[in-house]
This record gives C-alpha cells, sequence and structure tokens, in this order.
C-alpha cells in the first residue's frame, strides 16, 4: 500500500530533484528515503525519477504521479486542520509568506499588536517574489500570502486590508518648489528609478503613471526600496514609493521630498491570498482586522 510518508519524500526529492539533501530536508537518511521511493514505484509500477551520480529527473509519468500526490498531501493537511479550526484561535502554527516590498514596512507596524492579542501564536514569515508565494499558497506550502494587486491568483481568493498610494521621492534640491501634487506628465521619466523586472511594485508604479510601454530600460536597476531612496539622496534620480514605506524610508532623510502622485487610485491594493477551500479563514480574518486597524494608525502621509 502507498504511505502518506511514501509521497511526502517523493515530493521531497522532486523539490530538491537531489536524493541526498531530500533526505536532510526530510530528517531521515538517505537509504531509508531512497528505500522508501523505490517500494513506491515498485508498487506503482513505473520510474518516478531518473537518477545517476550526477543529476536526478522527474519521468512524464513521474509528474503526473507526483502532480496527484501534492493534491493528496494538500487533503491530507486541510484535513488535520479541520479538527484545529475549532480550537482557540492561533493555538496552531501558521505560515505566511509576504513580498520584499511589503514585508519590512508593513510587519513592524502590525506584529507588536498581533503579538500583544495573541502571545501564543507561532507564526513562521518568509519573504519571496509574488509568483513564488502564490504557487506556494496553491500547494499548500505556506497558509496565506501577502500580495500587492492587482496580479494573478487564478483559482485563490483575496482578503484585502489596505491600499494605497504612490509618492514621487525626489532630492529638495531638485523638487519643484510649494508642489503638494505631481502628474506622471510632469515626471521626468528618464530620472525615473524603479525597481528591477520582476518586482509587481514596479509593474504597479509603471501603470500608476500611464507609462508602463515607455520605461523599459534603466541605468540603474534594484532589488531594494531603501537602495533607491539612497540613490535618490545622491541625487543620481528620483523614485516612486508607496505610502505604507513613507515613514521608514524618507521620514529622516532631510534632503528628500514626498509628492503625493496625483493620478487615479489606489495605486495598490493589498491582500491575505488563501486557498477558497483554507480552514483557518477566521483566524486570518482576525490578522486582517489587526493590520487594517494598525495600519490606520500607523501610517503617514508625506
Amino acid at each position: 500500500m502507498i504511505s502518506l510518508k511514501q509521497l511526502h519524500y517523493a515530493l521531497a526529492v522532486e523539490k530538491t530533484l537531489h536524493f541526498k539533501k531530500a533526505a536532510e530536508l526530510c530528517n531521515v537518511s538517505q537509504s531509508a528515503l531512497s528505500t522508501a521511493i523505490n517500494e513506491l514505484e515498485k508498487h506503482i509500477g513505473t520510474v518516478i525519477f531518473e537518477r545517476n551520480n550526477k543529476q536526478v529527473l522527474v519521468t512524464n509519468n513521474g509528474k503526473k504521479i507526483l502532480d496527484k500526490a501534492k493534491r493528496i498531501k494538500l487533503e491530507v493537511d486541510e484535513l488535520m486542520q479541520i479538527s484545529q479550526a475549532n480550537q482557540e484561535p492561533f493555538s496552531s502554527p501558521m505560515t505566511i509568506g509576504v513580498i520584499p516590498t511589503i514585508g519590512p514596512y508593513l510587519l513592524p507596524k502590525v506584529l507588536p499588536e498581533v503579538r500583544k492579542q495573541f502571545p501564543a501564536l507561532k507564526l513562521k514569515i518568509i519573504e519571496e517574489q509574488s509568483h513564488v508565494l502564490v504557487d506556494k499558497v496553491r500547494t499548500g506550502d505556506i497558509d496565506a500570502a501577502i500580495l500587492a494587486l492587482p496580479f494573478p491568483i487564478d483559482g485563490l481568493m483575496s482578503f484585502d486590508f489596505w491600499q494605497e498610494d504612490f509618492y514621487w521621492v525626489c532630492h529638495k534640491d531638485e523638487s519643484p518648489s510649494r508642489v503638494k501634487e505631481i502628474t506622471s506628465a510632469e515626471l521626468e521619466i528618464e530620472k525615473l528609478m524603479l525597481l528591477k523586472d520582476g518586482h509587481c511594485l514596479k509593474e504597479h508604479a509603471l501603470a500608476a503613471c500611464k507609462f508602463q510601454k515607455q520605461k523599459e530600460d534603466s541605468d540603474f536597476d534594484s532589488a531594494s526600496l531603501h537602495t533607491l531612496v539612497q540613490m535618490v539622496a545622491g541625487k543620481l534620480g528620483t523614485t516612486l514609493v508607496p505610502q505604507m514605506a513613507l515613514d521608514q524610508l524618507i521620514h529622516n532623510a532631510s534632503e528628500l521630498r514626498a509628492i503625493h502622485l496625483n493620478e487615479p487610485g489606489p495605486h495598490r491594493t493589498i491582500a491575505l491570498v488563501i486557498r477558497p477551500n483554507y480552514v483557518r479563514t477566521n483566524e486570518l480574518t482576525l490578522l486582517k482586522q489587526i493590520f487594517t486597524e494598525q495600519l490606520t494608525l500607523n501610517v503617514s502621509n508625506a
């Protein structure tokens, strides 16, 4: 009979494409993992992995089997969560993913209150880009993801808890005098520095400015808003920053100015993303309420 342990081991091998690393991931010996995989392949009657001394490959039949194994694992995980849903809120560990352009600015504002209200909560946070987190939510590797929308989340559900606009950040020596609002038409696009491709913040900023087709090349690409702001402080250009991040990025920098981008908003929506049949929705609803309350209290306008 096929066991859940065998499926768990097989999914670890698929993830690492390495038997030793998969064994370490599962906290078992390599021989125990290899034996379990061999027994699984023998029982099913097909080879899941092609392996030699140099590499591990998933066979075509193996891909079909592992896809079903993922669904089985997800169903079993959700079966175990049903009993947890009737317990006290956050009595079981929870893993939430967050994107890099939200995590450093959201978490310091909301986690102290989360800890205050639910001191027993064992919360694990992982930081990844949006497409990685969406895949992890779908496969059940994480409970939920905190994303900036719009972003493709086909088949998943979202719970919005914050909406915000962008602010144009420039050096005070290059700032238009007495201006509190600026339109995209007034921006010097050749001086605008944005995050490198792959970050949804860049796409949202370009969409808000309505010139996503005009800003393709840049002399400087960064994976960090903090780095971009430092470049602005050095008079190397300007950038766009979401409202949530203003206090941490510029409020202690007297040489910088932040001016609201006067384009139809909100420019991005922050949401918790989950699977439709996720059983701990009531707990995430509590988190959502705390997030909204704390952001309302702690996010200021420039």
